[in-house]
């Protein structure tokens, strides 16, 4: 637990939350300001920054644990679907430096969209041949 990140703090309960899940490696709590009703944030009980830093093992245990909360959410609200949000650095939106989702259940609203452009080839096969990095 980092001492001067709040997320950290909500994470391992040294302040009160809506708590909706908990386990040895996660608390699933209510965001202070939703977007919708049920709108709720998964995190790591670990400091990790971004997505960038976390352990291979929390990435895949973040995925199982959004399905579920996701299918609990859809059945108990009655949403119509689901976001799964991951912001990682200011310009994607991360606004609190502690690696968190966010499950926001949508009801017939479409606030999530970007602007659609038309592919560059040239970009696409650029990055395209850096893949055998992966």
């Amino acid at each position: 637990m980092k001492d001067d990140c709040i997320f950290c703090k909500l994470a391992n309960g040294v302040f009160d939350t809506n708590t909706l899940y908990e386990d040895d490696d996660f608390r699933v709590i209510f965001d202070a300001s939703p977007a919708t009703k049920g709108h709720v944030l998964i995190l790591p009980k670990e400091h990790y920054d971004n997505l960038y830093e976390l352990p291979d093992d929390v990435a895949a245990k973040v995925l199982v644990l959004a399905k579920k909360i996701a299918t609990f959410l859809k059945e108990v609200t009655g949403c119509e679907g689901i976001n799964i949000v991951q912001n990682n650095g200011e310009a994607a939106g991360q606004t609190v430096f502690h690696f968190h989702t966010h499950i926001i259940p949508r009801y017939g609203e479409k606030i999530i969209t970007w602007v659609q452009n038309e592919p560059n080839q040239a970009e696409i096969d650029a990055i395209i041949e850096k893949a055998t990095s992966l």
